[in-house]
């Protein structure tokens, strides 16, 4: 019934990935096309999924299925890979190709991922806000049956003292499937990958415990397919999963008897079924966006960042805690020019982040050298490093399309700080910029960044201004007009959306027609809570309390103000985000 082709797409980083296309020839060429895309478990590969384009009934749709760098067909070494991060970002070039190789629109997509495959696909969708239709997750593998007692920390110290290495799979086929032909063929396919790395192993383990915590920031039709006698992976991590779900429209079945292989299982049609008639009635309504304009004011983070901003009992242990811990920082600071930069500027500063960027221990005296490392280590100032780099190569990679199509580069970015990251950014790209204007609110950071423009020999087409990033009108009179805006950092310390619209609104207006917009975001943090009681803001030594926004949070005020979303990034920890959106 399907014609099935086979090619490839370049991901990320230049790999050429392998994948499945199965088409019903029977279908009208004009047609708006649907998609069902596949993601396959670990160690397997897209041609253990292909049975399932016949048996979901769904003949209305193409089919996609990968095979994830490190399987099947793709290259890199079998059960590796960069790292989990990546394959994540593996699957949202894959869409993109998808999208614009055959003209399929992201609500007209459904995902049916089985367990590795269904923590990736969830984890993407966590983090990129995808506008799909239906999510299916078979057997997610939120959490593995290690059996060996500390096998996790084991693992990690093995892993931090020599590198990475590989474990093979203890599972044997007969704990898969009771689908004597499947289980047959998965002992014989010389494609199935037994070991796994230790780094995608950890990796795995990582991004599940963060996306089950933070679930309900989903906001997809979500269906969940958990095997009743799984040996591979443990269920009470679905669940919870599930519970935290915000969409309305969410499912969780417990398939009774059924081993790890939910979708290769002897009585797969009691599962192929349900997911069949799950993504027909997600198709049967139209697409609803879900609606987070106003999740500032009510909502999970909104609650969050209120109960982070009240006062603890003033005899409870964990105000002693917290108070203990902020004496601590301050002691700190008299050793550590890192501290005392924080202590003195707040913690959220342009000062702060330019130290965060030097990334030097620059104190003095050999405890505060010890002290900064410790501080510079952190993983939220690892990732802002990391975001800065995702900055540099958007920048680059957007000022260049700019260039290719004739139009000037004019550069703005709204709050620069000092100004490094965006200046560090200009100085990698092929041609130079036509203008560019550094704004930020603070006298300190105008000047310092003034001082940077000149050593940098920038003076002919740079500029730095004190000027308010909020201020619709100062925004909206820039001139002349730019052609590619960044806001970095900026729109994360601030909680109330109604000053992001301000914002945005004065950026719509700026931003040439096809000009762009990148910006970042701040969708989940290990430490909030250390932050919120501990560290101190720029804004007159309050306490430094964030409200997480979503990226879907994000995109729709982007969106809002006339914008459209068409690339993104984020680092490797699943905290910050850059993204790239096309005034409209």
């Amino acid at each position: 019934m399907y014609n099935n082709t086979q090619h490839t797409f370049t991901s990320h980083d230049g790999t050429a990935l392998f994948y499945q296309h199965w088409e019903n020839p029977n279908l009208k060429k004009n047609r708006k096309k649907k998609a069902i895309i596949l993601f396959h478990r670990g160690h397997e590969h897209s041609g253990r999924m292909a049975h399932l384009v016949e048996e979901l009934n769904l003949p209305d749709f193409d089919f996609f299925a990968w095979d994830a760098r490190g399987h099947g067909n793709s290259p890199g070494e079998r059960g590796d890979a960069p790292s989990f991060s990546a394959c994540v970002q593996d699957i949202q070039y894959f869409v993109q190709h998808l999208q614009s190789n055959y003209n399929i629109q992201s609500e007209n997509i459904a995902i049916v991922a089985q367990s590795v495959g269904a923590v990736l696909a969830a984890t993407w969708v966590h983090d990129y806000a995808p506008k799909i239709r239906a999510l299916c997750l078979a057997s997610p593998a939120f959490d593995i049956k290690l059996y060996v007692p500390f096998a996790k920390p084991g693992l990690t110290l093995m892993s931090k003292l020599g590198g990475n290495f590989f474990i093979n799979s203890y599972v044997k086929a007969k704990m898969l499937t009771h689908d004597q032909e499947r289980a047959k063929s998965y002992d014989t396919d010389p494609k199935i990958a037994r070991a796994i790395s230790v780094r995608m192993l950890l990796g795995l383990y990582a991004a599940s415990a963060r996306i089950v915590d933070d679930a309900q920031n989903i906001f997809v039709p979500t269906q969940i397919l958990s095997s009743g006698s799984d040996f591979v992976v443990q269920q009470k991590p679905q669940r919870d999963f599930y519970q935290k779900l915000p969409h309305p429209l969410k499912e969780f079945h417990v398939l009774d008897g059924f081993y790890h292989d939910t979708l290769g299982e002897k009585d797969r049609k009691i599962a192929t079924d349900k997911i069949h008639r799950f993504i027909t009635q997600c198709f049967s309504r139209p697409y609803a966006a879900p609606n987070l304009l106003h999740a500032d004011k009510i909502g999970p983070s909104c609650a969050v960042a209120e109960n982070l901003s009240s006062t603890l009992p003033k005899h409870s242990l964990k105000h002693a805690f917290w108070e203990a811990t902020k004496k601590n920082l301050k002691l700190g600071s008299l050793f550590s020019k890192g501290l005392k930069i924080g202590e003195d500027t707040g913690y959220d500063s342009g000062s702060t982040l330019d130290f965060v960027y030097r990334n030097t221990s620059e104190s003095k005296n050999p405890i505060g050298k010890i002290i900064d490392r410790q501080y510079l280590n952190a993983i939220g100032w690892r990732g802002i490093r990391v975001r800065k780099q995702n900055i540099e190569h958007m920048l680059t990679q957007y000022a260049t399309k700019l260039k290719n199509s004739q139009q000037a580069l004019r550069i703005m970015d709204i709050a620069a700080g000092h100004g490094r990251y965006i200046l560090d950014a200009v100085a990698q790209l092929p041609e130079q910029a036509d203008s560019i204007l550094l704004r930020d609110y603070s006298p300190i950071n105008v000047q310092a960044g003034q001082e940077m423009i000149q050593q940098r020999g920038l003076a002919h087409i740079a500029q730095f201004i004190e000027a308010d990033a909020f201020n619709t009108q100062s925004l909206a009179a820039v001139e002349p007009k730019p052609t590619l805006a960044v806001v970095s950092g900026l729109y994360e310390l601030f909680s109330d959306n109604d000053l992001l619209r301000n914002s945005l609104a004065g950026l719509s207006q700026a931003i040439e027609s096809n000009g762009y917009l990148i910006y970042t975001g701040q969708i989940w943090h290990p430490q909030q809570e250390f932050i919120a009681r501990a560290l101190t803001s720029h804004r007159e030594g309050d306490a430094w309390v964030m409200r997480l926004r979503s990226q879907a949070e994000m995109d729709a005020l982007v969106e809002q103000a006339g914008f459209k979303k068409v690339d993104q990034v984020i680092d490797e920890f699943g905290i910050f985000t850059v993204s790239v959106a096309q005034k409209i």
